[in-house]
């Protein structure tokens, strides 16, 4: 049997060995969600590397994904409901048992979990291989973030952190602090697509005022700006930082929420050379603040770049794996080096290591410049609730001449994909479940371009391509009105 790579005392030198630790790994890692879609691919990687998922895209064909066949309609408030249904479930307990060597304790990566998730990890002896649930929670407030960044020297858009009341209160707040008229109010916690509100006026703090009285609030300017998303791995050696991309929101073909998050863009022209090394100290700074606070591991981070004063500013941090995570782990650096998540997994998986994590960032900086990569969430944006009977099967699709989209093959992800008249779709609800507004049913990835500049540099529009991508998967959908109201967590995150 080969010898377990982090049982062994020595310690792992430089990238090369990296590879080989995680190519002779013996320990079973887990993957553990509604879908495969964050770390979908990294099974390339890392030998005995498994997705356990609620919903299985390729319908038992995935080699490496396993998904119980009894699954009783659940209605989940979240993706912790989810992940703590599969980790108690007497099949994927059984498929666990029976890879698991004696001694050894399995290694389980998620997105979503909390305290009742660490407690079914230590009573069925599993490692959960991410930092405290209670860490999180506390990180993930906008108010501790921006607390932290101002501590690492990493600003955010000039606001004050305060408590309003009333609209005089919010109209005095932004007086004292030079914020101006028009204003940005985000509460501590939630999707920001769902808890940022725009507010110039007493009838705008009329229509929002119940979300945000007794509430600890960040009241900013608002700005004209880019969003930028990095991801990044706080390590024993340092922090190591992904590549930048823009992102989707907001648009209606893709999400009925308006400010939502529904993807990501990696070009070359993303930020200029000045404004990425300026975006990648940021998160660098911002990395070794958290790691004071006993922070390991993956996190991501929301850059917003001021287009009028040429500033980077921080934006949100989301201290967990992020949907972002499907195009990090696929970019020139990661071929070049390895995938960024496999930093993660040498924090937690019982070696030493040497990194030169200067050079990592100094390379991945100058591949990540030339590479491409989209991806695009689309969800069910109409107000109805109806019972899937056909879907587009997961695999690679090619646009052709005419415009049909047709469906090449199957593949088990995305990295075979050469050329943006390919792109590869992950389908995640299929026949016999059901969709309503606002229901993630796939993910588009391509190597070609999802936005189209409409004459500046903050205002973007969906492309015709990526429009003509999304209505032609969406087209392959038929459904039937059911009368029950149906709905579940989002699972693309």
């Amino acid at each position: 049997m080969t010898e377990n790579a982090s049982d062994s005392p020595r310690t792992v030198n430089g990238i090369s060995e990296i590879r080989h630790f995680f190519r002779t790994n013996d320990t079973p890692v887990y993957f553990v969600g509604a879908t495969p879609f964050n770390l979908l691919g990294l099974d390339r990687w890392v030998r005995h590397f498994t997705y356990i998922s609620y919903y299985d895209a390729w319908d038992g064909a995935h080699p490496r994904l396993f998904s119980p066949r009894e699954k009783p309609y659940v209605e989940f408030a979240n993706g912790e409901e989810i992940n703590n249904w599969l980790l108690t479930n007497p099949e994927v307990r059984a498929f666990m048992s029976r890879h698991r060597r004696e001694g050894v304790r399995p290694k389980i990566a998620m997105v979503f979990f909390d305290e009742e998730t660490e407690r079914i990890c230590e009573e069925l002896g599993y490692d959960l291989i991410l930092p405290s649930s209670g860490l999180r929670d506390r990180l993930d407030s906008k108010i501790v973030t921006t607390e932290l960044g101002n501590d690492a020297g990493v600003p955010s858009v000039p606001n004050v952190l305060t408590r309003v009341d009333t609209w005089d209160q919010l109209s005095l707040a932004a007086e004292e602090a030079g914020l101006g008229k028009e204003l940005v109010v985000q509460t501590p916690y939630g999707d920001s697509g769902k808890t940022t509100f725009f507010v110039s006026s007493e009838s705008d703090w009329e229509r929002h005022r119940d979300e945000i009285v007794g509430e600890d609030v960040k009241v900013m300017r608002r700005i004209r700006h880019r969003s930028i998303a990095v991801e990044a791995v706080i390590t024993r050696r340092g922090t190591v930082v992904g590549p930048l991309m823009s992102e989707l929101t907001g648009y209606p073909e893709l999400t009925p929420y308006a400010g939502g998050w529904c993807g990501n863009e990696m070009f070359p022209e993303v930020l200029t050379a000045e404004l990425r090394s300026r975006g990648i100290d940021l998160v660098r700074r911002l990395g070794d603040r958290l790691a004071d606070e006993g922070y390991r591991g993956f996190f991501e981070v929301d850059l917003l770049v001021d287009l009028d004063r040429g500033e980077v500013y921080l934006g949100e941090l989301n201290p967990r794996i992020s949907g972002a995570s499907a195009i990090t782990n696929v970019t020139a650096g990661a071929y070049a080096d390895v995938p960024l998540f496999l930093f993660h997994l040498l924090e937690f998986m019982g070696a030493d290591f040497e990194l030169d994590v200067d050079d990592v960032n100094d390379r991945w900086d100058r591949l990540a410049s030339a590479d491409l990569w989209s991806q695009m969430i689309v969800k069910h944006v109409v107000e109805s609730t109806e019972k899937i009977v056909e879907a587009p099967a997961t695999g690679t699709y090619l646009l052709n001449d005419d415009g049909s989209l047709t469906f090449r093959r199957a593949a088990l992800d995305w990295h075979q994909l050469h050329t943006e008249e390919e792109c590869f779709f992950l389908r995640i609800y299929g026949p016999g479940d059901y969709r309503w507004k606002g229901a993630d049913l796939g993910v588009i990835v391509t190597k070609g371009r999802l936005q189209a500049s409409s004459g500046d540099e903050e205002s973007y529009r969906l492309g015709i391509r990526a429009r003509h991508l999304a209505g032609s998967l969406l087209s392959a959908y038929r459904a039937e009105p059911v009368d029950a109201a149906v709905s579940g967590p989002a699972v693309a995150k």
